[in-house]
């Protein structure tokens, strides 16, 4: 019994990973993108995810689940909430990486954590243990600090990390599995994404005028996008939340060391300074995770 656990907690541990490398090695293939705009990109994002949900849940046997999430009204009000939160959240990160905001990007997932955690508190009334006050104080400061030094708020990161933070926040309360949630999401975006490619005036747009490379580049945007989901997945049943929560860090910081190593945008003294009062928040963010797991853990050994 106990080699079966370790079994699958290893593949549970080896999804985790492969999510998040994914999720964090991604902008490699959106910078391949370049040429294209964001809003195009995010078409072909939307459109080819569509037809890949499609098939795995044809391939499942899931594709009744659409039937119950069609039949009820608040369930498609709620997911038509999280397609403007994720086709935003997909459209700036496209945006930022294309443009040289990688790390702009990388800093917003880092934050997400912590607005997810005020988005406890403001929405559902949930109350912050010390720690957390803590790390939401020092991730605060830290934006404080770039505000003061540019004059301006890092925008594509709190864009990034609100638009996902509330997003999670609708998903969670919404009785849909992730692979159903996204069909119905991309469904949502299927008349946008069509109507966007036929009216724009970008040469890239007709796929039988562009090469076959470019084409089997777009095409890829399906398995980009769906592949991580089902690890992720796979990774949340058979993992602990406080592993998962340590996990999630793996992707914000390949794209940061993309960024800085690889793509070589600009990080000066001011942006080092606003990472590390977010580093060492996440860091009493994780303690705060670590403690609440071990005094669970000791509780539940407690003899009654």
């Amino acid at each position: 019994m106990q080699n079966q656990n370790s079994d699958t907690a290893a593949a549970g541990l080896l999804a985790g990973c492969g999510a998040y490398l994914i999720w964090g090695v991604a902008p490699l293939y959106f910078k391949l993108l370049g040429d294209l705009s964001a809003p195009e990109i995010l078409a072909h994002r939307s459109i080819w995810s569509l037809l890949l949900a499609l098939i795995l849940l044809a391939l499942l046997g899931k594709l009744r689940g659409l039937r119950a999430v069609f039949a009820s009204r608040k369930t498609m009000l709620a997911l038509l909430v999280s397609t403007a939160l994720i086709s935003t959240n997909w459209l700036i990160f496209i945006w930022s990486v294309t443009n040289d905001h990688l790390l702009d990007a990388s800093l917003g997932y880092y934050i997400n954590p912590l607005i997810s955690v005020l988005l406890g508190v403001v929405v559902l009334g949930e109350r912050l243990r010390p720690l957390q006050w803590i790390a939401v104080a020092l991730a605060a400061v830290g934006i404080a600090y770039e505000l003061w030094q540019f004059g301006s708020l890092p925008l594509v990161a709190l864009g990034v990390a609100t638009t996902f933070g509330f997003y999670g926040l609708v998903r969670k309360q919404t009785p849909v599995d992730s692979l159903t949630g996204l069909t119905v999401e991309t469904l949502y975006l299927l008349p946008l994404a069509v109507g966007f490619l036929f009216w724009t005036t970008s040469p890239t747009s007709n796929l039988l005028d562009n090469s076959w490379q470019l084409n089997g580049l777009l095409l890829l945007a399906g398995p980009i996008t769906l592949t991580p989901l089902l690890l992720f997945n796979i990774a949340a049943r058979r993992l602990n939340l406080s592993t998962l929560g340590f996990l999630q860090y793996l992707g914000p910081t390949l794209m940061f060391f993309l960024a800085v190593l690889l793509f070589n945008e600009p990080f000066d003294k001011t942006k080092l300074v606003t990472f590390i009062f977010v580093w060492v928040a996440l860091g009493f963010y994780s303690a705060d995770a670590l403690i609440l797991r071990r005094k669970r853990r000791a509780l539940r050994k407690k003899p009654l």
